[in-house]
């Protein structure tokens, strides 16, 4: 039987990478699923791979009038959130010395003021017991040189993990990250030159980058029943680069 059949899911960032991945996972384990991006061209190519079971929204996580429209149509098509995949997150590359501003405040929106966003704005949403999962990284404890400011906005979602838990019991959901190591997705591949990805490779005790499918393994794991009493816990997928 399939793990998510009657299940209403909400991906952001699900046009790419992680996020697609988890999409498509999510609609073969019967889940009706919503997905958002903000480059429609993108997005619309990813519903239409995906199919009838997915239907996107051009949404801009940081922007809490977007999130609620979104929710609004999630809402009138569905119902209910079972399962909220805050995924959206950029990265974005520079020296220490170089960082700029704008850097900060671009980085910072998304991937911390746009997933307190979106679990806030979803609470009148979440069906009893929903399951929450929030995208880390493992450069939250093992940044990489020009991504410190990337690994201090996801030290902040695993913090954010841990308070909200304890909020579980008061709203009728549990939380949890899943921190990915380096993944073969457009975003990484755009961001770090080849040869530092080999090099990266080599540093990886599986010997290799994961494929987004294999991330989206362990989210829809979470998403499920079967991890019904698994809350505030963080799954590190990064075939064991961060723990050697």
């Amino acid at each position: 039987m399939a793990v998510l059949a009657g299940k209403v899911a909400v991906v952001t960032g699900g046009s790419t990478g992680i996020g697609f991945a988890t999409a498509r996972a999510f609609r073969d384990e019967g889940a009706k699923v919503f997905i958002t991006g903000r480059r429609k061209e993108v997005l619309d190519a990813a519903v239409a791979e995906l199919g009838p079971d997915v239907t996107g929204a051009v949404c801009d996580s940081s922007v809490p009038a977007e999130l609620d429209a979104f929710y609004g149509t999630v809402r009138d098509q569905a119902g209910r959130i079972d399962v909220l995949v805050a995924n959206a997150g950029i990265g974005t590359a520079a020296p220490f010395g170089e960082v700029t501003e704008e850097l900060i405040d671009s980085v910072f929106a998304t991937n911390v003021k746009g997933t307190i966003f979106t679990l806030q704005q979803a609470l009148p949403h979440l069906s009893t017991n929903a399951s929450v999962i929030l995208t880390g990284s493992t450069a939250a404890i093992r940044p990489n040189q020009g991504l410190e400011v990337y690994a201090a906005s996801k030290a902040a979602v695993r913090s954010l993990a841990r308070g909200w838990a304890l909020s579980s019991r008061a709203h009728g959901f549990r939380v949890n990250v899943v921190s990915p190591g380096g993944v073969r997705t457009p975003g990484l591949l755009e961001l770090i030159p080849p040869e530092m990805l080999k090099q990266a490779e080599g540093r990886i005790p599986l010997g290799r980058l994961a494929e987004p499918e294999e991330i989206a393994a362990v989210t829809t794991f979470l998403a499920s029943d079967a991890s019904s009493y698994v809350n505030g816990a963080e799954f590190y997928a990064d075939g064991g680069s961060a723990q050697a």
